[in-house]
């Protein structure tokens, strides 16, 4: 049990984040979810942890039999030993002695027997601890649903009232809805499984706030991963809010001296127009400063960036070296917008990272699976701010030149600053041009600035 918080770990790290600490002891917790979404894996991360605080840990399955059980959890790289198991699944002799029934109908006889073997097991261990999988079995023992109702209630009561606490699984269908028990625990986890990944959401907690919405997840040969929605920190970290420059005389007098520090800066413009280099010329100079700088690109593999930018002597692949610049490539088709904010997390708080470029938007919109881009975006560009971070995103709009689009998918009002390059025609000849839109921390140059030295192009 946690000192501060009073509540018991699930096993799993981002699963406490999301119940602000873990499960309140003595309570019960129902884990809903359809066949292969993960419930049995999280009631193993439960019960192992238990065991990792030297408590007394029960595992109460219905359904597979203990060595099946055992097998799987191994598997995945849990270790039983220290869980406690009692083995309540259907064995061969159960249709033999189906025929052995005369005076009590088979469910009246095998939920004594099943009454009396957990007593005698809640009496000799005492666990802390019970994972029941799954509760519905005893709908099967009982002759209608208002006896099931009164029995559920009546052990789950017996379980607590021992002192545990006890996560339990429930099969449900369209045909056998679990409405009853979800009435009857205090908690509630849903898990879900769908073409582009697995979700996991709180519904339920009594006694304790929770992080609402779906949350991320992924089951893994080592257990269960999961990526809570990230949310922009309660307070700011203390930084200076100084001026960064690009390096490059004529962009800094457009910006009158630059970026700030701690700022979202969107560099909007077409395909192939130089957003990227603009971008990764602020990195150079930060690692002038030494201070490291990281871009996600979702659109351009690591030897293209470095290559491209190489040509036109912007040194990254020396900045990669000294470790003053981290380039990640990005599949948006494998990880969810959880996931992807996690990554970005990870390298602000553990390895300080002052500057954070995401290329481009729009292929960060695909790692969205149709969610709005807005709202996600807003939660990862207001967490890095706060902590300091100088935000860029790069963002590529359809229109080659003509009339001013900054963004197609309407995030502007996140940026503090909108650098704008596009393309224009001059006597048959296209050139490039930069320009800025916005800066809401100090003046700027309203004037388009043709870009001539290849540190600009």
């Amino acid at each position: 049990m946690d000192s501060e918080t009073g509540k018991l770990s699930s096993g799993i790290k981002s699963l406490d984040e999301i119940l602000m600490g873990g499960f309140v002891p003595n309570r019960t917790y129902l884990l809903r979810g359809l066949p292969g979404t993960g419930k049995t894996a999280i009631g193993m991360h439960f019960l192992t942890e238990g065991v990792k605080n030297n408590e007394k840990v029960l595992f109460i399955n219905m359904g597979e039999p203990t060595a099946q059980v055992i097998n799987n959890a191994q598997q995945m790289g849990f270790n039983t030993e220290g869980v406690e198991f009692l083995d309540l699944s259907p064995d061969e002799d159960f249709f033999a002695n189906m025929e052995a029934y005369d005076i009590f109908s088979p469910a009246e006889v095998e939920r004594e027997s099943t009454t009396s073997l957990i007593i005698e097991k809640m009496e000799s261990i005492k666990p802390a601890r019970v994972f029941l999988d799954p509760i519905t079995q005893f709908r099967y023992l009982s002759t209608d649903e208002f006896q099931f109702r009164k029995q559920a209630l009546s052990f789950l009561r017996f379980l607590t009232d021992k002192g545990a606490t006890v996560l339990f699984t429930s099969e449900f269908s369209d045909h056998d809805p679990d409405d009853d028990l979800q009435f009857m625990c205090d908690g509630i986890i849903n898990l879900e499984f769908f073409e582009e990944g697995r979700n996991l959401s709180v519904s339920k907690y009594r006694g304790s706030g929770f992080r609402f919405g779906a949350h991320s997840m992924r089951i893994t040969p080592q257990g269960v991963e999961i990526y809570p929605r990230l949310r922009p920190r309660a307070g700011e970290r203390e930084f200076v809010r100084e001026t960064i420059s690009s390096g490059v005389p004529e962009m800094d007098e457009l910006l009158h001296g630059g970026i700030e520090r701690g700022t979202t800066t969107i560099i909007s413009g077409p395909s192939g127009v130089g957003k990227t280099t603009v971008g990764i010329q602020f990195m150079k100079e930060a690692a002038g400063r030494g201070e490291r700088s990281v871009v996600y690109t979702f659109e351009e593999s690591e030897e293209n960036l470095i290559n491209r930018c190489e040509s036109i002597n912007i040194p990254v692949k020396s900045m990669i070296k000294t470790g003053m610049l981290s380039v990640v490539p990005v599949e948006p088709l494998r990880y969810s917008p959880e996931e992807f904010a996690q990554l970005v997390r990870k390298d602000v708080d553990k390895n300080g990272s002052k500057i954070v470029m995401i290329d481009s938007t729009s292929g960060y919109k695909l790692s969205l699976r149709g969610e709005d881009p807005v709202s996600h975006l807003h939660s990862i560009t207001k967490y890095m701010i706060r902590a300091g971070v100088t935000v860029i995103l790069i963002n590529e709009v359809e229109t080659i030149s003509g009339n001013l689009k900054v963004t197609e998918i309407g995030i502007s009002y996140l940026a503090d600053n909108i650098l704008f390059l596009r393309y224009f025609e001059t006597n048959g000849e296209l050139h490039k041009a930069i320009g800025v839109l916005k800066k809401r921390l100090s003046d700027f140059e309203k004037v388009f600035v043709k870009c001539a030295s290849p540190s600009m192009e």
